[in-house]
């Protein structure tokens, strides 16, 4: 595993390590779990653009609909 270095307001910090703490983890597990879920949204958008691209080619709607037809049961 690679170690990071980052530079923050020494107040910032401590609020940081007080939230993580009341969390029940180290400031070092929240930052990674931050780390992670900030990796895979590009991925999770990637996916979410890939599939409305293969979308918009197979789905076609025989639209306009009035308000009466789309809330119909």
């Amino acid at each position: 595993m690679k170690n990071i270095t980052i530079s923050a307001d020494e107040n910032l910090i401590r609020r940081a390590r007080q939230t993580a703490r009341f969390l029940g983890k180290t400031l070092e597990e929240a930052m990674f779990e931050w780390l992670e879920s900030y990796a895979w949204k590009n991925v999770s958008a990637r996916k979410y653009d890939a599939l409305m691209k293969r979308l918009r080619r197979t789905v076609r709607s025989a639209g306009p609909y009035t308000r009466d037809e789309m809330n119909k049961r």
